[in-house]
């Protein structure tokens, strides 16, 4: 936003809210910026606003961002028998909190109903059944062999050299997904088992469910003494903390988008 769309007294209050720092610094700067918007244009004021969410969507993926990687770190040193225990302590977790899981869910479903198809619901609604299977999914996860170290390739270079090939953690993933919240569990437990953090960032639709989700799955990592915050969600609904996410690339490795062809092109 230029000085010729605020004028020069403004200036300062615009270059303060770049500039912050946090987010409690933001909206303190942008409690100040409201009264020097007065007698602007409201397209001048909406540009502010945009500028403004901009910001903090980058705020959140920033910090959200470096804990992960903290945590990533933390999972390289992680046994096999850790991160299995993890799964399975995620998995009890998700049916002893069923009951909450069915409320946040209804929840979900409610908000949607009667401005979505009937095709999309069944996709966001969850049942007993269904988060069964997540759990069942989580330890038939914790069964499957350790990917990390495994061999891939051996080479024998002509000096008698011997070169291998093995699988290593990525670090950070981001999973970018649509409204079906049983993703976020099976995303969170192959990336546990395979050593790397994960943020999510599932569908508006589906954000109470996918709290819960992620509640349960910090719960197993606690358990198993692993860092939690190798699993996290983007909490805004705000569909601009997608593109924030994809720009984060200091702390996010690989972006993976699982849903339609928009989302797909979009990442």
């Amino acid at each position: 936003i230029g000085q010729r769309d605020l004028g020069s007294r403004d200036q300062v209050q615009v270059a303060l809210v770049f500039t912050a720092l946090d987010l409690e610094q933001v909206f303190f700067e942008l409690g100040q910026l409201t009264g020097a918007l007065q007698g602007f244009g409201l397209h001048q004021i909406r540009r502010v606003g945009l500028f403004v969410t901009m910001l903090v969507n980058m705020q959140i993926q920033h910090e959200l961002g470096q804990r992960a990687r903290k945590a990533a770190r933390g999972l390289l040193s992680a046994s096999t028998d850790a991160k299995n225990t993890a799964l399975r302590e995620a998995a009890k977790a998700l049916r002893s909190r069923t009951g909450e899981l069915l409320e946040a869910n209804a929840e979900d479903v409610k908000s949607v109903e009667g401005s979505k198809p009937e095709s999309f619901i069944d996709r966001l609604r969850l049942t007993q059944d269904r988060i069964e299977g997540m759990a069942g999914a989580l330890e038939e996860i914790a069964e499957l062999p350790d990917p990390v170290g495994r061999q891939l390739a051996t080479f024998e270079r002509p000096n008698g050299l011997t070169i291998e090939r093995v699988a290593v953690p990525i670090g950070v993933i981001g999973m970018i997904y649509e409204s079906r919240p049983n993703v976020g569990a099976d995303a969170s437990a192959l990336c546990l088992k395979s050593g790397n953090a994960v943020i999510l960032r599932g569908g508006s639709e589906s954000r109470h469910s996918t709290r819960v989700i992620v509640e349960c799955m910090r719960a197993g990592l606690n358990a198993a003494d692993l860092p939690e915050d190798a699993v996290q969600t983007v909490g805004t609904t705000d569909r601009n903390a997608v593109a924030a996410l994809l720009k984060a690339d200091q702390f996010v490795d690989l972006v993976i988008p699982r849903g339609g062809r928009g989302l797909v092109e979009l990442v």
